[in-house]
Parts: structure tokens; C-alpha cells; sequence
């Protein structure tokens, strides 16, 4: 009988000891991310996930899907495109968008050189040139969360970067007036014009994407 319940705790201390609820260090990843994309759905009326098509959009919109299945993505797409997209990337954003039954905009930034809002650079870059079609798409279309992939990895500026991250009503980032965020605990609070980056991968690196 000694011999039988030893067995018994010798089996169950196996079982513990392999930590059969602990996460992965991915694992750990996507659920803080999973679980930013639910809190934002309950704090904002009309949030937004900027989508080009490269690797760390395509984890957010991956991420935002498993967040709410089998439930729709309540969330809009946005895609400020340069003009200086591969056509397979295009491609790749509208069957996506299809696929899952998505909304997407689209702020174009040739559309903006063609009205003289905006000068082609002598360098011939683009993608300082976003911005001003990025901000008037958020104010005009009244966006107050836009998801972005940004990753605290990138550089020093976006390491200072909280995951609900506070705009003015000019899209300015204020360092002075970011909130803590301990224990997960995320502030949406915003004035009218204002708006809150979310970076839902801000503590991935670049491996952890790939």
C-alpha cells in the first residue's frame, strides 16, 4: 500500500514538475498581445490597424484574428501605400482583406504628390512622406487607437515607447505625458482629436516575429 501511494505522488510530482500551464516564451508574447487587441476593443469606438503587408503587420492582423475567433476582426485595416509597393505585396493585402471579410483604406501617398499636397524627395524615398497622408487619414476618418508594429527592438526612440502610446490632436508624441503602465494595466483615456498608438508588439524582437 506504502509502495502504491508513493507510486501515485511520485507520478503526480512528475507531472508537476513539468509544468504542464507554463508558457512558451512566444507563447508569453502572444497572449500579451492577444490580450492588448481585447482591451482595446473595450476601451475605443473605432480603432484601426495600419497594414502594409510587411512581417509585423501581418503578425498583428494573425494575432487580432486569433484575439476574436471565431468572431469577425472588429477592427478596420489601413494601408498608407507609397506607390512603391512590389505588385505581390498589393496582391497579397487585398486577398487578405477578402479572406477574412475585412474593411481596408487606403491613404495614398501619390495621390497626395498628384494633388501638390506633397513634394517628391531628391532622394527619391518615400516613406518619410507618410505622415501627413497617415494623420489626415486618422482625423478625417476619426480613428482614436490605430494599432501599429512597432517593437521596442528598432531603436532608441521606440523604446521609450509605451504600448498605448497618447497623440495630440496633431499626431505629436509628448514624452512628459505618457502613462505607466504596470501590472498590463493600459490607460486609453484621450480628449476629443486625440488618439492612442497601440503597439501590440512592442516587446517582440525581430527573431520573435520571424
Amino acid at each position: 500500500m506504502t509502495a502504491t501511494v508513493a507510486h501515485v505522488h511520485g507520478a503526480a510530482d512528475d507531472s508537476l514538475g513539468a509544468a504542464p500551464y507554463a508558457l512558451s516564451h512566444l507563447d508569453a508574447l502572444e497572449s500579451e498581445a492577444v490580450h492588448i487587441f481585447r482591451e482595446v476593443a473595450g476601451e475605443f469606438e473605432k480603432p484601426v490597424i495600419l497594414f502594409s503587408g510587411g512581417k509585423d503587420s501581418i503578425v498583428m492582423l494573425h494575432l487580432a484574428l486569433k484575439a476574436f475567433a471565431p468572431a469577425p476582426v472588429p477592427f478596420t485595416l489601413l494601408h498608407v501605400d507609397t506607390g512603391h509597393n512590389f505588385p505581390e505585396v498589393l496582391d497579397y493585402r487585398d486577398r487578405a482583406v477578402a479572406r477574412h471579410n475585412l474593411r481596408l483604406h487606403v491613404a495614398s501617398v501619390q495621390e497626395y504628390i498628384d494633388a501638390g499636397k506633397l513634394r517628391e524627395r531628391p532622394d527619391g524615398v518615400r516613406n518619410p512622406l507618410q505622415t501627413v497622408p497617415l494623420t489626415e487619414a486618422i482625423q478625417n476618418l476619426k480613428f482614436d487607437a490605430v494599432f501599429g508594429g512597432g517593437r521596442r527592438d528598432e531603436e532608441k526612440a521606440r523604446a521609450k515607447e509605451r504600448v498605448f502610446s497618447l497623440r495630440d490632436e496633431f499626431s505629436q508624441w509628448d514624452p512628459r505625458r505618457q502613462r505607466p503602465e504596470l501590472w498590463q494595466l493600459y490607460n486609453g483615456r484621450h480628449a476629443p482629436g486625440e488618439h492612442v498608438r497601440v503597439f501590440p508588439l512592442s516587446n517582440w524582437t525581430e527573431l520573435d516575429v520571424w
